[in-house]
């Protein structure tokens, strides 16, 4: 059993999960974590892990997590859960809906770069950056920048 923090020294550590996973197949790993975004649950997951647990939550949920864990069971945070469920279906809200220029504008955000660096690096105005990203939002509804990262990191941006 491994409870792995999902931001360990300042970095994801969700890249770490499939060769954790690969390395030590027989672990089972929980993620404990702040981000609150389905996306984040949604890619831990997919990633190998088969538990998420909010840290503000862990007082009650951790331990659950790891019983399920060990029973061979996944267990998502409740409210993360109820999200995910709220969320429409991957055809309806995926890639095939963002623009070449979306999908550019999404790759920069997930490698950190802010509004002004890719308005610089893609020779558009801060304002059209700051309107892709609102369109971005609204196509795959998702509301905050970590989302929008997780999202990326997700389908492989």
């Amino acid at each position: 059993m491994l409870v792995l923090d999902l931001n360990m020294g300042g970095e994801s550590s969700l890249d770490a999960i499939p060769q954790l996973r690969t390395e030590v197949p027989d672990t089972q790993i929980v993620v404990l974590t702040m981000q609150e975004s389905p996306a984040f649950a949604q890619a831990a997951l997919r990633a190998g892990a088969v538990g998420y647990v909010l840290k503000d939550a862990a007082d009650t949920e951790l331990m659950n997590a790891v019983v399920s864990a060990a029973e061979g069971r996944t267990y998502l945070n409740p409210e993360l859960g109820a999200k995910l469920a709220a969320q429409p279906l991957e055809s309806d809200s995926r890639p095939d809906s963002l623009s070449p220029r979306d999908v550019e504008v999404l790759e920069l955000i997930a490698l950190g770069h802010t509004n002004s660096e890719i308005a610089a690096s893609l020779v558009l105005s801060v304002r059209t950056v700051e309107s892709h990203r609102a369109h971005i939002q609204q196509k795959i509804g998702l509301t905050t920048r970590a989302e929008l990262v997780g999202y990326a990191h997700e389908r492989g941006s």
